[in-house]
């Protein structure tokens, strides 16, 4: 029988905390087979960190391990993370894979699913908050298709000249782009039906509220609107995830951008966005899907080193693991990875920031 010591501390409880973190050192069992790369991705866990890579590269695997050891060296309980993946689908397998390495634990991960998904259970939380009921439905298709061509005959307006199904094609771009009706460009709402497309953006959103229904779109720009114009809300799912994880991180709209951005901040960074400014005072305009992958050039902080990304491709997540200065206002343990945009290349620049 082994003696212990009178001040040596006690062996760790089978699958506690401290067994999990001991389980979780440099000969941690998951960590084989990760390349210099990817174990890099995987053991940096302070500040943010953006991984770009080709297809196939192994991406997704960074962010499942990277998972498994932040909950393997006890940096953070399972309901602290937030994991956020585009379909269902991915987030199953994200969830099976994190399950195959740390087992029953990760069934405590409730806020590991697809951006809509995590934004419809904050949504029903606070829902009074946004003019909406915690039971509030959520419009498909055909039934936001049919609601706007009551609001089309409303007003006399030619459905076959203009169809209701392009007028929902624009107010979606809209809301992907974390645009209310308050901040949709002058010239972009008078492209529809000579001037009205405003005003049926307006009608529609109160239409909404009237039968406590949301649309696909609305479960972020809501989700947007809540953090502005609610900061203590805000506050409490900043401080509630200490670590966030965001796969396919090129594909993220405007919508979803601002919603990382929000919860990546800093308190006092939040407590001093100006809510009626278009874009909340955080963030420059951005028209295009994946415009969020930052660049290590462009936004290092002033006096930082700038990294050295890899020169290999195709090696299992080699192009770069870039340092925590190159997610703007990410005071968070954020990860976030996706494939360089622009062929290969760099991903374009946001533009400059508006608003203060």
């Amino acid at each position: 029988m082994r003696e212990t010591h009178p001040l040596e501390p006690p062996p760790p409880a089978p699958g506690g905390i401290a067994a999990r973190a001991r389980a979780g050192g440099p000969g941690a069992p998951y960590l084989a087979g990760l390349n210099p790369e990817q174990r890099l991705a995987v053991e940096t866990l302070d500040g943010p960190v953006l991984v770009l890579a080709g297809a196939g590269t192994g991406k997704t695997r960074v962010l499942t391990v990277r998972i498994a050891h932040i909950l393997a060296t006890g940096r953070a309980r399972p309901s602290e993370i937030l994991a956020v993946t585009f379909t269902n689908k991915a987030a199953r397998e994200m969830k099976h894979r994190v399950g195959e390495i740390v087992g029953h634990v990760v069934e405590g991960m409730p806020w590991l699913g697809t951006f809509h998904a995590i934004g419809v259970r904050i949504l029903r939380r606070h829902a009074e908050l946004v003019g909406l009921k915690p039971d509030f439905t959520i419009l498909d298709v055909d039934d936001q298709i049919r609601l706007l061509k009551q609001l089309l005959e409303a007003e006399n307006i030619d459905e076959k000249r203009w169809p209701a199904r392009v007028l929902a094609s624009l107010i979606d771009g809209w809301k992907n782009r974390g645009l209310t009706p308050e901040q949709v460009p002058a010239g972009e709402a008078a492209a529809f039906a000579n001037g009205k497309g405003l005003k049926l953006y307006k009608a529609f959103q109160e239409r909404l509220k009237i039968l406590n229904a949301a649309d696909f779109g609305d479960l972020l720009l809501e989700n947007v609107r809540l953090f502005r114009e609610q900061p203590e809300v805000l506050r409490q799912y900043q401080s509630r995830f200490k670590f966030i994880l965001v796969d396919e991180y090129q594909d993220t709209n405007v919508a979803q951008y601002l919603w990382l951005r929000l919860l990546a901040q800093r308190s006092s960074q939040a407590a001093s966005t100006n809510p009626t400014s278009p874009h909340g005072g955080e963030v420059g305009e951005r028209s295009e899907p994946g415009e969020g992958v930052w660049t290590a050039q462009d936004n290092r902080s002033a006096g930082s080193p700038s990294p050295q990304p890899s020169p290999h491709r195709g090696e299992g997540v080699r192009e770069s693991v870039l340092e925590s200065t190159n997610l703007p206002l990410a005071a968070k343990n954020i990860c976030c990875v996706g494939v360089p945009g622009d062929g290969g290349r760099r991903p374009p620049m946001p533009s400059p920031s508006r608003g203060g």
